[in-house]
Protein backbone atom coordinates (compact mmCIF):
# COMPACT_ATOMS: atom_id res chain seq x y z
CA UNK A 1 0.00 0.00 0.00
CA UNK A 2 0.85 3.29 -0.85
CA UNK A 3 1.04 6.77 1.16
CA UNK A 4 -2.28 8.36 -0.32
CA UNK A 5 -4.71 5.65 0.25
CA UNK A 6 -7.72 7.05 2.41
CA UNK A 7 -8.80 3.95 5.30
CA UNK A 8 -12.38 4.25 6.63
CA UNK A 9 -13.81 2.63 9.50
CA UNK A 10 -17.33 2.19 9.90
CA UNK A 11 -19.45 0.89 12.69
CA UNK A 12 -22.81 0.35 12.59
CA UNK A 13 -25.03 -0.62 15.36
CA UNK A 14 -28.84 -1.16 14.54
CA UNK A 15 -32.14 -1.70 16.31
CA UNK A 16 -32.01 -5.40 17.71
CA UNK A 17 -35.35 -5.73 15.11
CA UNK A 18 -33.88 -3.93 11.93
CA UNK A 19 -30.66 -5.76 11.99
CA UNK A 20 -31.47 -8.30 8.69
CA UNK A 21 -32.50 -4.92 6.94
CA UNK A 22 -29.25 -3.33 7.90
CA UNK A 23 -27.56 -5.74 7.15
CA UNK A 24 -29.07 -6.37 3.23
CA UNK A 25 -27.98 -2.66 3.04
CA UNK A 26 -24.78 -2.95 3.82
CA UNK A 27 -24.62 -5.84 1.30
CA UNK A 28 -25.97 -3.64 -1.84
CA UNK A 29 -23.00 -0.92 -0.79
CA UNK A 30 -20.46 -3.88 -0.39
CA UNK A 31 -21.98 -4.58 -4.19
CA UNK A 32 -22.00 -1.68 -5.54
CA UNK A 33 -18.49 0.15 -3.73
CA UNK A 34 -16.50 -2.81 -4.78
CA UNK A 35 -17.01 -1.74 -8.58
CA UNK A 36 -15.70 2.13 -8.07
CA UNK A 37 -13.00 2.20 -10.00
CA UNK A 38 -10.74 3.95 -6.65
CA UNK A 39 -11.99 1.31 -4.09
CA UNK A 40 -9.25 -1.28 -3.56
CA UNK A 41 -11.00 -2.43 -0.24
CA UNK A 42 -14.67 -2.76 1.18
CA UNK A 43 -15.33 -5.24 3.55
CA UNK A 44 -17.76 -6.05 6.00
CA UNK A 45 -17.92 -8.11 9.25
CA UNK A 46 -19.92 -8.45 12.47
CA UNK A 47 -19.34 -8.55 15.38
CA UNK A 48 -21.73 -9.67 18.82
CA UNK A 49 -24.25 -12.02 19.37
CA UNK A 50 -26.95 -10.70 21.61
CA UNK A 51 -25.88 -7.10 20.40
CA UNK A 52 -24.80 -6.97 16.81
CA UNK A 53 -22.59 -4.37 14.99
CA UNK A 54 -21.82 -4.39 11.40
CA UNK A 55 -18.32 -3.19 10.42
CA UNK A 56 -17.08 -2.09 7.42
CA UNK A 57 -13.36 -1.87 6.40
CA UNK A 58 -13.01 0.62 3.14
CA UNK A 59 -9.78 1.55 1.79
CA UNK A 60 -9.45 4.07 -1.49
CA UNK A 61 -6.76 4.80 -3.68
CA UNK A 62 -6.73 8.35 -2.59
CA UNK A 63 -8.60 11.17 -1.21
CA UNK A 64 -10.55 12.05 -4.57
CA UNK A 65 -11.58 8.24 -4.86
CA UNK A 66 -13.43 8.91 -1.38
CA UNK A 67 -14.36 11.67 -2.41
CA UNK A 68 -15.91 10.05 -5.60
CA UNK A 69 -17.57 7.30 -3.28
CA UNK A 70 -19.12 10.00 -0.98
CA UNK A 71 -20.89 11.46 -4.42
CA UNK A 72 -22.14 8.35 -5.67
CA UNK A 73 -25.81 8.05 -5.87
CA UNK A 74 -25.88 4.94 -4.02
CA UNK A 75 -23.74 6.05 -1.49
CA UNK A 76 -26.10 9.35 -0.58
CA UNK A 77 -29.34 7.21 -1.30
CA UNK A 78 -27.52 5.20 1.80
CA UNK A 79 -27.01 7.79 3.71
CA UNK A 80 -30.59 8.71 3.74
CA UNK A 81 -31.78 5.15 4.56
CA UNK A 82 -29.39 3.42 7.30
CA UNK A 83 -30.27 6.38 10.25
CA UNK A 84 -33.93 4.91 10.83
CA UNK A 85 -31.98 1.37 11.32
CA UNK A 86 -29.94 2.69 13.58
CA UNK A 87 -29.81 2.75 17.54
CA UNK A 88 -27.00 5.05 17.44
CA UNK A 89 -25.05 7.10 15.49
CA UNK A 90 -22.61 5.58 12.69
CA UNK A 91 -19.03 5.56 14.13
CA UNK A 92 -16.81 6.51 10.94
CA UNK A 93 -12.88 7.26 11.17
CA UNK A 94 -10.78 8.18 8.22
CA UNK A 95 -7.14 7.18 8.32
CA UNK A 96 -4.48 8.54 6.47
CA UNK A 97 -2.34 5.38 5.14
CA UNK A 98 1.80 5.61 5.88
CA UNK A 99 3.62 2.71 6.24
CA UNK A 100 1.46 -0.44 5.61
CA UNK A 101 2.36 -4.17 4.22
CA UNK A 102 0.24 -5.04 1.47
Amino acid sequence: MTEGNKIVFATFRPHPERADELRTTLDEMVERTRQEPGCEVYDLYRSGLDEVRFHLFERYRDADALGAHRDSEHYRAYRAKVPDLLAAPIEVVVLDALDTAD
